[in-house]
């Protein structure tokens, strides 16, 4: 098939990439010349590792194109996907306007019986909108064009995108009609992927169930963990346990200072704000981004009263993306730590693989290395943010003899307690009884 791809941001990068690999033709749209620019160099807007390699491949092999304009495609186009960002306002709410902004494009420009995906995360209620405002542009300039409007969300982890566009655990439909239906059957053959087929409004909380309650497992270990710190038990081993239960499963059990990215705070600020319109209220979800919001606060509290104090103090922050393998510094908890430490004065020196240039540009005045020795030079206390194998796998050995004090705060019990304790660290991780 030919596909047309509007947004050449993460996800729509990500998507056309995969589909260009199964052997479709893909024109990405975007209306950034600068991007497009870099994008026809094969060079990516951000890091994904895989990506820019295949999508150097795929330019080559004339699989893969990038243009700023929806007209130079859309008569060639069988199917046309919306992937622009859905930002979060000031009250939570999703920002609907570059997804309404791509939808009138293609209403003003379509011309053949096209089918539209809606991959975009959008709240629910959104594509049944957006295909009716698509139906009556298309009708002020001709009743003769048919269209299928389709939910398709995606269902990618930052760092192992690529894989999950490519071998997708599950792929969710929402359509309407039988024609819809077998046109996405024969999208997705050579994905080797179960389908799930759904209404537009099924397939739209599919993908806000899903971070939910992710992000409730993880809210649920970190404020379990707090418990766990008076009691004097091992969050670590009770995760193991808990996880051994074929019920639960050991996924996202990992106690630490708190998730952030792109989706998860995004996701739950927008169900949480439609949920508050339609006065059906999420209690467990609310208390899931308060606990969220206050684990780093709870977690630099405790630093402090170990240190005396922060002011002045040189602390060594290691890790500044909001997991490793990205360069995604959105709802980081670097971010709080940082605003943290500076509000008390504290000397900052900070190391992340791919993340500085974009806190730079935040926090222009703290110090930044371009490797974990580094900033572990005279470091009165180590905190370990962000769990990136550069990170998890220095000599912690010979780190001992260049650090002022060897006190390490694990903010995702990243490092064995027993190991650091033994080079003769101070360790403290976040629900491990210290």
């Amino acid at each position: 098939m030919n596909i047309g791809i509007i947004g050449a941001g993460y996800v729509g990068m990500t998507t056309s990439v995969a589909f260009a690999k199964y052997g479709h033709t893909v024109f990405v749209i975007d209306h950034d010349q600068d991007k497009i620019n870099q994008l026809n160099q094969s060079i990516l807007p951000f890091y994904e590792e895989g990506i820019e390699n295949l999508l150097n491949e795929l330019v080559k092999e004339g699989k893969l194109f990038f243009i700023t304009n929806l007209e130079e495609c859309i008569d060639q186009c069988d199917i046309l996907f919306i992937t622009v960002g859905t930002p979060s306002s000031k009250e939570g709410v999703a920002n609907l306007s570059f997804v309404e902004a791509a939808a009138k494009e293609i209403a003003s420009r379509i011309k053949t019986d096209q089918v539209i995906m809606m991959k975009s995360t959008v709240p629910v209620g959104t594509s049944r909108k957006i295909k009716e405002m698509i139906r009556k542009e298309v009708e002020k300039r001709t009743e003769d064009i048919s269209f299928e409007l389709v939910s398709n969300p995606e269902f990618l982890r930052e760092g192992k995108a690529l894989f999950d566009a490519l071998y997708p655990e599950r792929i969710v439909v929402g359509c309407e009609t039988e024609k819809a239906r077998r046109k996405m059957e024969e999208l997705y053959k050579d994905f080797n992927s179960p389908i799930l087929f759904t209404t537009l409004e099924d397939a739209e909380m599919i993908k806000y169930a899903a971070n939910s309650f992710l992000a409730t497992k993880i809210s649920f270990m970190n404020e379990l963990a707090r418990l766990c710190d008076k009691v004097g038990a091992n969050i670590n081993q009770v995760a193991k346990g808990m996880g051994m239960d074929s019920r639960i499963g050991p996924q996202f059990l990992q106690a630490g200072i708190g998730f952030g990215g792109s989706c998860f705070p995004k996701d739950i600020k927008a169900l949480l704000a439609l949920a508050n319109v339609e006065e059906a209220p999420l209690h467990i979800l609310q208390a899931v981004s308060n606990v969220n919001q206050t684990q780093v606060n709870w977690f630099m509290e405790k630093m402090e009263q170990q240190l005396s104090g922060l002011s002045k103090k040189r602390i060594a922050i290691l890790g500044l993306t909001f997991k490793p393998e990205t360069d995604d510094i959105r709802e980081a908890s670097s971010l709080k730590v940082i605003d943290f430490l500076l509000r008390r004065n504290a000397s900052i020196i900070a190391f992340d693989p791919k993340g500085i240039e974009h806190v730079k540009k935040i926090y222009p005045s703290i110090h930044y290395t371009s490797n974990p020795y580094e900033a572990l030079k005279g470091a009165e206390a180590v905190l370990l943010v962000t769990e990136w194998k550069e990170i998890v796998e220095v000599d912690w050995e010979s780190a001992k003899d260049i650090v002022a004090q060897p006190f390490i705060f694990d903010g995702r019990n990243a490092l064995d307690p027993a190991t650091m304790e033994n080079l003769g660290y101070r360790y403290v991780g976040i629900g491990i009884g210290n």
